[in-house]
């Protein structure tokens, strides 16, 4: 052994002893020599000598280093102020203590002094990148090698220890190499194993939770050593966290669950007896507690999975039941512990029930954990699509209509996601295609029947477009989805996928639309051009989900001057494959570039004007799929469908797919639908006629009657030029298997769509085709039929062969094209008269009662499909028999009636007039009735005030409303009035007038209360005001056909009166609609001697008082009937509409009693027809404020109008030259005085000067009795009223009150000044041959006087002027030229 290290270390210490004050370098040098010589001196131990000589060699080296451990323990050494002099020190001293051990080389006192230095070494070991860790690893080694810490335990220097354990923790890190780890390690697990105490566990768990790498694992590695030793400690702590957490004095208390969690990690052992504490805190009353045990337990179930749940089953169920738990915040925590253990086991049995609690929490009564469940759930079935339940994803994509729209909105983000991943999952052939995941685009395709703006169907198209599939997914796997989807559709989905692709193809039409008035812009500027490029505009932003911002972005588009983004978005109209639209979609959005403002606008816009969800690519798949074999024939059915329904809104997609459709002829098994395919699409692809024209002959003939009909349309539309000598081929065919008596029923139906494309051809064999009909079917004769079930109707074939027969020859007289009718209209009108009268088709033939109710029903629908074009015809009894359907005996024929009715009047297909149904059927038995006829009638007032709004949008206000539903009320109480129940006159019972009148009441109220309008004030005061419209004009007006039914009517419009005051919304004012109203003069007629009305008395009072109550009680019900509707009227607070003095007043008298207006203030004057009629208008109107900002309204056959200018004496009309005079009259009803009035002018003679009929609905094509002209500058009607074509001239005036001026000032004006003050207000109308009105006064001394200014043409001529003015007489002889002065000089004495 080589003593000169040994002698370099005594003689250095030596010498440092001597130094009083050594200098910092030579104290440097000296340091550093003896530190190196002390690493190179062995232990007495590691040598080779034997035991003596050992002793002998630990003696001569502790005598050696004796110096230099007197130098050590110096103060100003162990505290020396420079680093690096410390190092050194610390050096020296860890070799000491190696070298000597186990012998300390430093006495107890200075021990303390020596560990201090040594854990200042240590506090620097995190810089691994100074010069000096080398030397500080060395003395951490050298520490760890002699196990000297340990001998801070017996000079009780546990503070010391419980640093070090810090300085440690303080100072690891994950970079530093394993040895260092290694030698902290050793150190304090030979502490711990010494004396372990429950500071130093605390140390350790502290650390445990860090989020710092290196002291977690260096507590881990602790923890895993020292088990045993520090067990006690640490479930003591938790047991203390558990039993009285306020009670512990230590910070972890805070976080001791997650303190457990990162334990168990590591040493679970540890924690069994801790773990089912968990249970207590799983059942206890604080919810954030709950939250935390459910929090940890999940994390437990994770990290161990099935033995942890086999070794705590107890604490598992309670887990369970935390699904339930009343708090959100627990019920959430336990859907994310369920999670983490089911992607950790997604193969236990255990998971099974985890995923049942995660169903229930799809209904949980939180939106938030409803939500949660829904991602979860897609989550966990992306994480495992082979093996995850599908019936949970199934339940799951029943979200997408939760009521809430956050849950709504997170199931569709999510269950996209799970759709594409399936998608690519399947595209990979990892997996086979499944129902259960092609349910996700079926649920999403109905969210465009939910009412909210988040998901409007604009929403959903965008989701079908872009987020359904994947972008890379290929047409062909596309294909198998679509087809795989279609197959789960019902009905309800065909329809709304009708409805996106419609809207679809409707966007693109006016973006084609769009971009030709854009390229036409340049060379046409005009105000014209603008305005139908900001219609287009209008229209396309229609399809977005907010109009007005997309109307906005449109007009910021148009000023874009790059031809190019134009040329691009045409391109995009085109029908592209999946990988030229990516394309073309890109190099459009480049175009407008990725800093556009409205950037997010136009790649939705690029997205809806292309072809992304079906084009011929796809359409083409579908055809090929279609060929294969091995295809289920519901999946053929379906795929069928999807490319009908395609085709049937974009027909040219078809295009390039004709040899597929060519190979499909042979299977008869798609026969219809290929048949239907080609009637949509034949006239778009490029085909040999002649290829198919034996098919389609063969389904004319052969097939069904709905395939027949189809295939004479896809002849048609395929034949070309060649149309007619083909459909004249096949009729003659037709006709020849109509004499043979074969297939006569679908025949029949071929020749009826023949004549429907070609009456010409049809007209050719019409006579013995209707002579076969009328002759042969209409004259078979069944004695006995079978029964009718309450679903259908069960006729005899004979019965349906006269129904076929009568939809040929219906069918005859609704051509496509052209209109010479060698059959007249009226005798067809009459055979349907007779069948809807007797329900039998010829006289002689015994009918069943099944065959008859069939027959007549059949009658009326065929009346709804002539309406359209031939309602001029329909004559009044025909009308009323066919809307009597809706009270049939039979509820099969009233529902088939009504679902018929309510079809055509959604297309505008018939006039809506024929809504009257709905009001008779609204009381119906059958509760489903009922409920479909609330249901129609909202439609129909929905779709009608959208339409009106869009035209008065485009075309400003219309001048009469005969085509909104509140103008039904002019048939339905002309139906009422003529219906046998009416009450007899003797009748005083008011439940018997209830029950009658409930048709109008409900009328009433849908327009006014109903569910559609119920939000929009303005629809329902709209309504209100055309109601009392139409009332006051039926009270001027008597029955053209009977006029016995007079009475009636105004008795009815007395009540609709009532009835509409007693439902208005609220008390605002009601303005009288503007405009003409319209009575058809078919049912209508002027009164030539206007009834008088019998003053009040309180019987009638007390009898209309009664009434109204009743009416909205819906007491007079049949027992067991419940009228939801009017119960909510009960419950509503009574509004008063005026004064006192106007309450609603009735009558409980024989019939002509009730021939009153709702109080006494209208007296009716005795005139002769052609007369100028005059009324007072009812205090009701105005101080109900129904009348607001109108004084006196001129009504034109009760018409309310605007004021109009005065014609000039060029203008001629056709008057009559005798008149008679009548007197004027005013009445003071109630305290009030009648100041006001209406007025209505009649300007032919012997017949009233208004007679335009309803228009129809339809094309508002108008009968012969129509007007024909309009002046606006004297708002002039002119009207051709009679079959001679006579031709009236009507004006309508508005009479104001002046604003400043009451009764009371009027009573004490003189003639002259009360003309002159009117005068300002009024619009003269210059008629010939009018006589002259003469002044009278009422009782109290108002002037009621109305003057009339005669004028000479010819024989004689008036002049009308406004009420009060003074009367001036022109001599008989003056010339239209004299009369024009008179004109002028009116108009100066108005100023």
């Amino acid at each position: 052994m080589d003593d000169a290290p040994l002698k370099l270390v005594s003689q250095a210490g030596a010498q440092l002893c001597r130094l009083s004050r050594p200098n910092k370098d030579s104290l440097l040098k000296s340091l550093r020599e003896v530190a190196e010589s002390l690493v190179q001196i062995q232990h007495a131990c590691s040598s080779s000598l034997e035991g003596l000589e050992k002793k002998k060699l630990a003696k001569k080296q502790a005598a050696a280093l004796l110096p230099m451990k007197e130098f050590i323990v110096k103060r100003e050494i162990l505290r020396h102020a420079d680093r690096e002099v410390q190092l050194l020190v610390s050096v020296c001293v860890a070799e000491l203590f190696r070298i000597l051990a186990p012998e300390t080389p430093f006495a107890d006192k200075h021990l303390r002094d020596v560990f201090k230095l040594i854990l200042g070494t240590f506090s620097e070991l995190a810089d691994t990148g100074s010069p000096y860790f080398g030397r500080r690893a060395s003395v951490l080694e050298a520490v760890a090698r002699c196990e000297c810490c340990v001998v801070m335990l017996d000079v009780q220097c546990g503070d010391l220890v419980l640093e070090l354990f810090k300085t440690f923790f303080s100072v690891v890190r994950a970079y530093h190499d394993k040895s260092v780890k290694k030698n902290m390690l050793h150190i304090m697990s030979r502490i711990l194993n010494e004396e372990p105490s429950q500071r130093l566990a605390d140390v350790i768990l502290q650390n445990l939770i860090k989020e710092e790498e290196g002291p977690s694992q260096l507590a881990v590695y602790i923890i895993q050593k020292c088990d045993y030793e520090l067990e006690p400690f640490v479930r003591g702590f938790f047991n203390s966290c558990f039993l009285n957490r306020d009670a512990v004095e230590n910070d972890l208390k805070e976080s001791y669950h997650v303190v457990l969690y990162e334990v168990y990690k590591c040493a679970p052992r540890m924690l069994l007896t801790v773990i089912p504490y968990l249970s207590e805190e799983l059942r206890t009353d604080q919810v954030d507690v709950r939250v935390k045990a459910v929090n940890l337990l999940g994390k437990l179930l994770a990290l161990r999975g099935d033995q942890f749940a086999r070794e705590h089953h107890d604490l598992f169920t309670e887990l369970k039941n935390r699904f339930s738990d009343k708090s959100v915040d627990v019920r959430r925590s336990a859907l994310h512990c369920a999670r983490a253990f089911y992607i950790a086991n997604p193969c236990w049995k255990a998971s099974e029930e985890i995923l049942s609690a995660f169903e229930g929490r799809l209904l949980d009564l939180n939106d938030e954990v409803r939500a949660q469940a829904v991602v979860i759930i897609c989550d966990l079935a992306s994480s495992n699509l082979e093996s995850f339940p599908p019936g949970l994803v199934v339940t799951a994509t029943e979200r997408l209509r939760d009521k809430k729209l956050s849950v709504r909105k997170k199931a569709l983000a999510r269950l996209m996601k799970l759709y594409q991943d399936y998608c690519i999952k399947c595209s990979q052939r990892l997996m086979a295609i499944t129902n259960h995941f092609e349910r996700i685009p079926t649920e999403v395709l109905m969210l465009c029947c939910i009412d909210s703006k988040a998901f409007r169907s604009q929403t959903t198209e965008h989701t079908l477009w872009e987020d359904l599939f994947p972008a890379n997914l290929s047409a062909e796997e596309r294909t198998r989805h679509w087809v795989h989807i279609v197959s789960l559709f019902t009905p309800l989905h065909w329809k709304v996928m009708a409805s996106v692709l419609s809207k679809q193809n409707r966007l693109q039409t006016e973006m084609r639309t769009y971009l030709s008035l854009r390229k036409n812009e340049k060379e046409n500027t005009s105000e014209v051009m603008q305005k139908n490029i900001k219609k287009s505009i209008s229209k396309m932003s229609a399809s977005f989900p907010d109009p007005s911002k997309a109307q906005e972005c449109f007009y910021i588009l148009n000023q874009l001057k790059d031809c190019n983004v134009f040329s691009t978005l045409e391109l995009l109209l085109e029908d592209l494959t999946i990988d030229d639209l990516q394309m073309k979609r890109k190099e459009f959005l480049k175009l407008v570039g990725d800093k556009h403002p409205q950037l997010d606008f136009l790649q939705l816009l690029s997205l809806k004007c292309s072809f992304s969800i079906f084009n011929s690519e796809i359409i083409r798949c579908v055809l090929v799929h279609l060929s294969s074999e091995g295809l289920e024939i519901e999946q053929k059915k379906a795929s069928a469908k999807l490319i009908l329904a395609v085709v049937s809104i974009f027909p040219s997609l078809l295009r390039g797919s004709e040899t597929e459709v060519q190979m499909l002829l042979e299977d008869d098994t798609l026969a219809g639908e290929l048949v239907e395919v080609l009637a949509k699409a034949g006239s778009h692809i490029f085909v040999e006629f002649s290829d198919f024209d034996a098919f389609l002959r063969r389904q004319c003939i052969e097939g069904t009657r709905v395939v027949s009909k189809h295939a004479v349309s896809a002849i048609a539309s395929m034949a070309g030029t060649s149309e007619q000598v083909i459909l004249s081929q096949l009729c003659e065919e037709l006709v020849n298997s109509l004499r043979c008596g074969w297939k006569t029923s679908t025949v029949l139906q071929s020749l009826g769509c023949i004549a429907q494309h070609s009456l010409s051809t049809f007209e050719i064999h019409g006579e013995e085709i209707r002579s076969y009909i009328f002759n042969i079917i209409f004259k078979l004769s069944q004695s006995d039929g079978p029964a009718c079930s309450e679903e259908r109707l069960n006729c005899s074939d004979c019965c349906q062969l006269k129904i076929f027969g009568l939809k040929t020859l219906v069918k005859s007289f609704l051509p496509h094209q052209g209109s010479h009718f060698k059959w007249a209209i009226d005798k067809m009108l009459a055979v349907l008269l007779k069948m809807l009268q007797t329900g039998d088709t010829s006289d002689g033939v015994f009918t069943c009662e099944n065959d008859k109710l069939s027959i007549r029903l059949a009658a009326a629908k065929s009346i709804l499909m002539l309406s359209n074009r031939w309602d001029l015809h329909i004559s009044p009894k025909i009308f009323q028999l066919t809307t009597l359907m809706a009270k049939d005996s039979s509820p099969v024929v009233r529902k088939s009636f009504l679902h018929k009715t309510h079809k055509l009047l959604k297309k505008h297909a018939i006039p809506v007039r024929y809504a009257c149904a709905f009001a008779l059927a609204a009381h119906d038995p059958c509760e489903d009735l009922r409920d479909a006829s609330s249901k129609y009638m909202g439609d129909i007032i929905n779709d009608y005030v959208r339409d009106s709004q869009f035209n008065q949008k485009s075309a400003g206000q219309r001048e009469t409303f005969t085509g909104d539903p509140a103008y039904m009320v002019v048939y339905l109480i002309y139906i009422l009035a003529h219906d046998d129940s009416f009450p007899l006159e003797e009748c005083q019972d008011e439940r018997v007038y209830a029950q009658f009148c409930s048709p109008l009441f409900w009328v009433i109220q849908e327009l006014t209360r109903g569910s559609h309008v119920k939000d929009r004030v303005d629809v329902a005061n709209g309504n209100i005001s055309r109601l009392l419209c139409v009332f006051y004009a039926i009270k001027k007006a008597e029955d053209a056909i009977d006029p016995q039914g007079t009475p009636k009517l105004r008795i009815l419009a007395d009540i609709g009166i009532l009835m509409v005051k007693s439902l208005q919304h609220n008390a605002l004012p009601v303005e009288l609609t503007q405009g003409p109203v319209l009575l058809p003069s078919s049912l209508y007629k002027l009164s030539p001697v206007d009834l008088k009305y019998v003053s009040g008395s309180s019987d009638r009072q007390d009898f209309l008082n009664r009434l109204i109550p009743i009416q909205k009680s819906g007491n007079f019900m049949p027992a067991g009937h419940s009228n939801k509707r009017s119960r909510d009227l009960q419950e509503d607070k009574p509004r008063s509409c005026g004064t006192e003095n106007n309450a609603l007043v009735v009558v409980s008298l024989p019939l002509q009693s009730l021939i009153a207006p709702e109080t006494q203030g209208i007296v009716a004057a005795d005139v002769s027809l052609g007369q100028m009629l005059e009324y007072a208008l009812s205090p009701d109107l105005e101080s109900e404020g129904l009348c607001s900002n109108h004084t006196a309204t001129e009504i034109q056959l009760g018409c309310a109008s605007t004021s109009c200018n005065p014609i000039s004496s060029t203008d001629s009309a056709t008057v009559s030259p005798s008149m008679l005079q009548p007197e004027a009259l005013n009445q003071k009803s109630d305290g009030y005085v009648q100041s006001l009035e209406d007025t209505c002018i009649f300007n032919r003679e012997g017949s009233m000067s208004k007679r335009s009929k309803l228009s129809s609905a339809v094309n508002t094509r108008f009968s012969k009795d129509m007007i024909v002209g309009f002046a606006s500058n004297h708002n002039i009607h002119k009207t051709s009223a009679y079959d001679t074509g006579e031709m009236d001239l009507l004006c309508l005036e508005t009479c104001e009150k002046a604003k400043n001026s009451s009764s009371m000032e009027k009573e004490n004006m003189s003639t002259e000044e009360l003309y002159a003050k009117e005068s300002s207000h009024c619009e003269l109308l210059a008629c010939p041959s009018l006589n002259v009105l003469k002044d009278s006064t009422n009782s109290s001394g108002v002037v009621a006087k109305k003057s009339t200014k005669v004028l000479a043409n010819n024989d004689t001529a008036s002049f009308t002027g406004a009420k009060g003015k003074k009367e001036r007489d022109v001599a008989p002889s003056k010339t239209t030229g004299e009369v024009s002065q008179v004109v002028r000089r009116s108009k100066r004495l108005k100023k």
